[in-house]
C-alpha cells in the first residue's frame, strides 16, 4: 500500500475536492466537444456523399441531353430535385431539362422547371432562372407575367440584362415609350465595350433613340446567360457561374 507524506495527502485531498465540485462539468464539456467534432465530421461526410450522388445524376442528365433522350433526362432531373434539391446540381439539372422541354415545344414544362429553380435554387441560380422564365413567358405572349418575373429583386450585375429583356417585353406588348426607357437603362448599365451593348443600342435606335441624355454608367461585369433557349447549356458546369460577358444573341421569339 502506498504511503504518502503529509504534503502529498493534502494535495490529493484538494484534487478530490476540486473533482467533486467540477468533475461533472468537465465531463459534460469533454463529451460535448467530442460530440461536436463527430457531428462536424459526419456533416461533412454527408454533404460530400450528397454531392457525389447528385453529380452522378447530373452526369446522367447531361448524357440524356446529348443523346436527345427526354425520358432519361427527365428521370435523372426528377431524382435530383426530389432527393438532392439543396445542391447546385439540382438547379443546373432543372435548367438543362427546361431547355430541352422548350426545344421540344413543351413551354409549360420548361416554365415549371425554371419556376422550381426560382423557388428552391441558390441566389444566383434563381436570378438566372427568372431571366429565362421571363423569356419563356415572353415567347408565350404572357407579357404581364414576364414583367412581374423581371420585377423580382436581383443583383446589380443583372441590371443590364433584366432591363433589356424588359424592353423586349414592353416592345412586344406595344408599349414603345416604356420599351425605349428600358433599353436606355440597359445601355447605361451594360459594359461600354460589350458587343451586346451595341445590339441593345440598335434596338433603342429602332424605337427612336434616347429621349433624354443618359448619365454615363460605370462598366459592369454582366452575367452570361445563353439567350437562344431558356435553360443552361448542356456543357455548362453545375454551378451557376458569372463570366464577364453578356449574351450575344437575342432571347427566343423576339
Amino acid at each position: 500500500m502506498a504511503v504518502y507524506d503529509l504534503e502529498e495527502q493534502e494535495q490529493l485531498e484538494e484534487l478530490k475536492a476540486w473533482w467533486r465540485r467540477w468533475g461533472n462539468i468537465v465531463t459534460i464539456v469533454v463529451v460535448a466537444v467530442s460530440l461536436a467534432v463527430v457531428g462536424v465530421q459526419g456533416w461533412r461526410w454527408w454533404k460530400q456523399h450528397q454531392s457525389q450522388q447528385a453529380s452522378t445524376l447530373y452526369s446522367a442528365a447531361m448524357l440524356g441531353v446529348r443523346g436527345n433522350d427526354l425520358n432519361k433526362t427527365r428521370d435523372a432531373v426528377t431524382q435530383l430535385t426530389d432527393r438532392y434539391g439543396s445542391t447546385t446540381y439540382a438547379s443546373s439539372g432543372a435548367m438543362l431539362l427546361a431547355r430541352m422541354l422548350f426545344d421540344k415545344g413543351d413551354k409549360t414544362g420548361a416554365a415549371a422547371q425554371l419556376q422550381w429553380v426560382v423557388d428552391h435554387g441558390e441566389d444566383e441560380a434563381r436570378q438566372i432562372a427568372r431571366y429565362r422564365l421571363a423569356e419563356v413567358q415572353l415567347d408565350a405572349k404572357q407579357y404581364d407575367d414576364a414583367l412581374r418575373t423581371l420585377d423580382a429583386k436581383h443583383d446589380a450585375t443583372f441590371d443590364g440584362l433584366y432591363a433589356d429583356l424588359r424592353g423586349d417585353v414592353l416592345a412586344a406588348a406595344g408599349h414603345k415609350a416604356e420599351a425605349r426607357a428600358a433599353y436606355q437603362v440597359a445601355v447605361a448599365k451594360l459594359d461600354a465595350k460589350s458587343p451586346y451593348r451595341s445590339y441593345v443600342q440598335v434596338k433603342l435606335d429602332a424605337l427612336g433613340g434616347p429621349t433624354a441624355p443618359i448619365a454615363a454608367a460605370a462598366p459592369t461585369n454582366d452575367i452570361t446567360i445563353p439567350a437562344a433557349a431558356p435553360a443552361s447549356d448542356a456543357s455548362a458546369p453545375p454551378a451557376a457561374s458569372a463570366p464577364p460577358a453578356a449574351p450575344s444573341s437575342p432571347a427566343p421569339a423576339k
